[in-house]
């Protein structure tokens, strides 16, 4: 497809990139391989280079040969030895010790030393691909040192999920951060929000007239939100046996496509202005009822036990190496959550997610109301489905619209059908990518600001502790992998004459 004029991304001006973290899985698996790809596509200026500081003693020539494999392994078909030699010769690597303090000082001996030799005009774009429990001592050390000093270029900073672990540490975190950098310098991380497809949601809502005067609770009997994964936890059982499902899905990327799908339309289209509305839902959903019983009309929550995935047996989650044989952490949620305004008064929004399910997939299918006089009711056996608009996130990008026609050659039979468009090709860049991209040109759009991030946990929280004090080691395994999920979260639904759309 080709792209009109006008509408190219362009290269960002001259830059820094400062990686902690860049000897880990992240920045080996996405960030590193993310800029190679942004190279390949002429995406970079000529002048910028790469830091990356680790605690592992590394030469830059071993640094180098680990980014190398990484990015071969990510791209086999994209890598080019020219374009990679291009990349290689800005990156460079510096070892980090305990005291943070000082060596964010060294790090900034090392980064005026590039600056000079690469002229980046002091844009310096620090970017936390380290666990959430090194966050705030790295940021401080930051904070301290002479690293983060005001120079004549930007300073920015991006912070990897999750943004805390409850209300409170997402409190503290954005307090701190607020201690050295102002709001237009901090970049909370959603790789959700960079997905091609998730992009379209606005444009397709804002663009089309036929769909924004249906958008509302006297058209759309409820919405729902899925993403499904086939894997299970891979290897950070450290990591998730402290996070669980909602934690690590449901305050930062189920949320933000609930904002996306249910926003008002801002005056005009810019960072601010979206994120002031995407705030202004979060600020109207209803809190959740936790009192004892109540809470299953809400929420469910499931953990995977051993079954088979893609025609392989696979373990349950209690099996996983790390996790306790007696783990009550969620694998699995399913929400209903209700948007206490004007337009979205009494329309259910239902969000799920999970691991080790049968099929991987994400999307938002909103469903609505019948038509008001069924005259067709009396002549035919059965219901007639009301519409339904899906917008396919992965693996399969597209936009379906499902309605009803006359099957050609009956007397008088309904044939349900579905529109599809479908994404032409693959996307030019990956999400993490689009992220760095838009960091370098300081462009927020798709970042979390800091009163969205305390205000999702404002309302996960309460949730989540009720959740985790009331579940006993016997309650989980309760749904098979490879299986849709536990069967309490489509008696969820039942109770309100509904089923899960299956994507």
């Amino acid at each position: 497809m080709e792209i009109p004029k006008g509408c190219e991304l362009a290269a960002p001006n001259p830059f820094s990139l400062l990686i902690f973290g860049a000897t880990g899985d992240l920045a080996q698996k996405k960030l590193l391989p993310a800029l190679y790809q942004l190279g390949f596509h002429s995406l970079l200026p000529e002048q910028f280079f790469i830091l990356g500081a680790a605690r592992r003693k590394l030469s830059v020539e071993r640094f180098r040969e680990e980014t190398r494999a990484a990015v071969q392994s990510a791209f086999p078909a994209e890598f080019e030895e020219q374009k990679w030699r291009m990349l290689a010769e800005k990156i460079h690597y510096s070892p980090i010790e305990d005291n943070l303090v000082s060596s964010c000082n060294s790090l900034l001996a090392d980064c005026a030393t590039l600056e000079k030799k690469f002229g980046t005009r002091q844009n310096r774009l620090f970017y936390l691909a380290v666990p959430p429990a090194a966050f705030e001592p790295l940021i401080s050390g930051i904070g301290e040192s002479g690293l983060k000093r005001e120079g004549s270029g930007y300073t920015h900073i991006v912070i990897e999920k999750p943004h805390g672990h409850d209300f409170e540490s997402a409190r503290r975190l954005t307090g701190l951060l607020g201690r050295y950098f102002r709001q237009d310098q901090i970049y909370f991380m959603d790789h959700y929000l960079a997905k091609e497809t998730v992009q379209n949601i606005l444009m397709f809502r804002f663009a089309n007239s036929i769909f924004e005067p249906l958008w509302n609770n006297r058209f759309i009997d409820h919405i729902q939100i899925t993403v499904a994964e086939t894997v299970g936890i891979e290897k950070r059982s450290q990591y998730y046996e402290r996070a669980g499902v909602l934690r690590d899905m449901f305050q930062n990327h189920l949320l933000q496509l609930l904002t996306l799908i249910a926003m008002e339309p801002p005056s005009v289209f810019e960072a601010e202005k979206v994120r002031d509305e995407k705030a202004k839902v979060l600020a109207s959903v209803k809190p959740f009822p936790l009192a004892q019983g109540i809470i299953n009309d809400w929420a469910v929550v499931g953990q995977y036990g051993p079954g088979t995935v893609d025609g392989r047996q696979v373990a349950g989650y209690r099996d996983e190496p790390g996790v306790s044989p007696a783990s009550t952490v969620a694998t699995y949620a399913a929400l209903k959550v209700m948007v206490d305004n004007w337009r979205w008064n009494g329309v259910p929004f239902y969000l799920r997610s999970g691991k080790r399910l049968a099929r991987r997939r994400a999307g938002i299918s909103v469903h609505f109301r019948p038509a008001p006089h069924l005259m067709f009711a009396g002549a035919l056996e059965g219901n007639i489905l009301p519409n339904t608009l899906t917008l396919r996130i992965q693996p399969h990008e597209g936009i379906d619209l499902f309605f009803q026609t006359k099957l050609p050659g009956s007397r008088l039979c309904l044939n349900p059908v579905i529109m599809d468009f479908s994404y032409p090709e693959p996307f030019a860049l990956d999400d993490y990518a689009r992220i760095l991209l838009d960091a370098m040109q300081a462009d927020q759009m798709l970042f979390v600001r800091a009163d969205a991030v305390e205000k999702s946990w404002e309302l996960l929280t309460p949730l989540i502790d009720k959740i985790e004090s009331g579940v006993r080691p016997e309650d989980f395994p309760n749904y098979a992998a490879g299986s849709e999920g536990p069967a309490a979260a489509d008696a969820l639904l039942a109770k309100d004459g509904r089923k899960w759309d299956p994507l």
